[in-house]
């Protein structure tokens, strides 16, 4: 498989420094690469599936819990405040119903602070916007460990 085209680097310069931004934001990293891998699989993109389950794999997490964010309301292996996020992340990404529910968000304000909520919805926009460009220009899952 090959991909469309190269990515537009200029675009992708200050999706760059959204990501930069989001590792200096109070959102702990746990929580924002758990949303990126549960978003990622909900937009069907396999280039980030594979690229966030990897980073993840490679900062400690373990394969019962990776195994599982895409059945994480069903186990035990994540926190609340894990769950809040996981259900932010996946009515922001679907928006069946055209916004966010109200117990959502309610419960989200729950286990966040407002600083650490909107880097919060700030990784889900982000994670969406990467998704459309993997998914668009079919990105070849495993392309970047190869490349490195």
């Amino acid at each position: 498989m090959q991909p469309r085209l190269k990515p537009p680097m200029g675009a992708y310069k200050h999706m760059a420094a959204l990501e930069e931004w989001q590792r200096e934001s109070p959102l702990p990293e746990r929580i924002r690469e758990l949303v990126k891998l549960r978003v990622s699989q909900i937009n069907g993109c396999a280039f980030c599936v594979d690229m966030h389950a990897h980073d993840m794999k490679a900062a400690g997490e373990t394969d019962e819990r990776l195994f599982s964010v895409v059945t994480w309301e069903e186990t035990p292996f994540f926190t609340e405040q894990e769950r809040a996020a996981l259900r932010l992340a996946e009515e922001g990404t679907r928006l069946t119903t055209g916004r966010v529910s109200d117990d959502t968000w309610a419960e989200a304000q729950k286990h966040f602070t407002d600083e650490e909520l909107g880097a919060l919805v700030v990784a889900i926009a982000t994670i969406n916007a990467w998704n459309r460009f993997g998914v668009i220009l079919q990105s070849v899952p495993g392309s970047l460990r190869k490349s490195a």
